[in-house]
């Protein structure tokens, strides 16, 4: 349990580190309005926060920088929601009432004004990440190697895919191939495809298709494709602009990561409903343990179907994203009860 006096400390610390990136001094935090200590008696505390581990001291001489843990108790215990600024409050307003018919074109909208208002990656799963289903999957030969792969879902949405198929396969073979897709998958979500492709459409085509291995790669294929418009980006290059990024190798990893659109699925598919603070290492991926991942959730009639999420540094201003999330979180849930109806 922190003292009065070492919460405020710290609480001036991560304040001072996320608006100046640089190591935070007791001279510094003795400067501040709200802090009455000596710069002697901050030294002491600070030492102390360090041995408590919420604290971290970048080079000898230096000042101290949060510690993952020091974030942590900032965000559960410290950090102050800001009342969103009325120019921002004004532009989702905006964004709310101009006349959108496709939940993609929401979805898109809502990602690119979240990184805008933020200056951080925005990252949006839309509704049919979680509600849509396979309604209806075919194949369409093009010639010997080749054939559209067709996907069709229960709202409606139709994707094309050009895929690769053996050129020995008869077409009475893929005409089975398209009977058990429809079969085993239809009606189930997009989000478990790929397990159920694995599994019980696998066992299926090993034992009624030649070629099975080529053509579950094929399938692979079409249906990792089928996936990219439920995943929508914006800001990704806003990483460079953060001081801690400056190591190309570090913003690389990154970049790479928000590339591969099943693991942000995966990612984002276990997170509980909310809003939710992962900072550093309390990220499952490697690539972004010195990023902090702020999500929120929205719901329509009662069940969640998508989700926001912020990542930057862990130098993050933690009050304003969180409190723009929630707002947001809030109007997608309205604007969504009155589709849903």
């Amino acid at each position: 349990m922190l003292t009065d006096r070492q919460r405020m400390i710290l609480n001036a610390i991560v304040d001072d580190y996320i608006r100046s990136a640089e190591p935070v001094g007791s001279r510094s935090i003795s400067k501040r309005g709200d802090v009455a200590f000596s710069p002697a008696t901050i030294r002491n505390e600070m030492a102390d926060l360090e041995e408590l581990g919420f604290l971290e001291q970048p080079h000898t001489s230096a000042g101290r920088v949060p510690s993952t843990k020091g974030y942590r108790y900032y965000v559960d215990h410290l950090v102050k929601l800001n009342k969103v600024d009325e120019k921002d409050l004004q532009l989702l307003r905006s964004f709310f009432t101009e006349q959108m018919t496709q939940m993609e074109q929401v979805v898109q909208h809502t990602a690119m004004i979240m990184s805008n208002l933020t200056n951080y990656t925005s990252i949006v799963l839309g509704p049919e990440m979680f509600s849509a289903t396979l309604k209806h999957f075919g194949l369409v030969p093009l010639d010997q190697t080749s054939a559209v792969a067709i996907i069709v879902t229960n709202t409606g949405h139709v994707e094309n895919r050009t895929i690769t198929i053996p050129a020995e396969m008869k077409m009475e073979d893929l005409e089975k191939v398209v009977n058990i897709l429809n079969h085993k998958l239809a009606g189930v979500p997009f989000a478990r495809l790929k397990s159920k492709l694995y599994s019980e459409v696998g066992q299926e085509l090993e034992r009624y298709v030649d070629h099975c291995e080529q053509i579950m790669k094929a399938l692979d294929s079409a249906l990792q494709n089928g996936d990219e418009h439920r995943v929508f980006m914006s800001g990704t290059t806003n990483m460079l602009t953060q001081p801690e990024f400056k190591d190309v190798e570090k913003v690389k990893t990154i970049l790479d990561l928000l590339d591969e659109t099943p693991t942000i699925m995966r990612m984002f598919s276990s997170l509980p409903a909310g809003i939710q603070v992962r900072i550093g290492t309390e990220n499952d991926h490697e690539a972004i343990s010195n990023c902090s991942l702020i999500t929120a959730t929205y719901e329509a009639e009662g069940q969640t179907v998508g989700t926001i999420g912020i990542l930057g540094p862990t130098r993050m201003e933690y009050g304003k994203v969180i409190s723009l999330l929630d707002v947001l979180s809030k109007k997608m849930h309205v604007l969504l009860g009155r589709w849903y109806k």
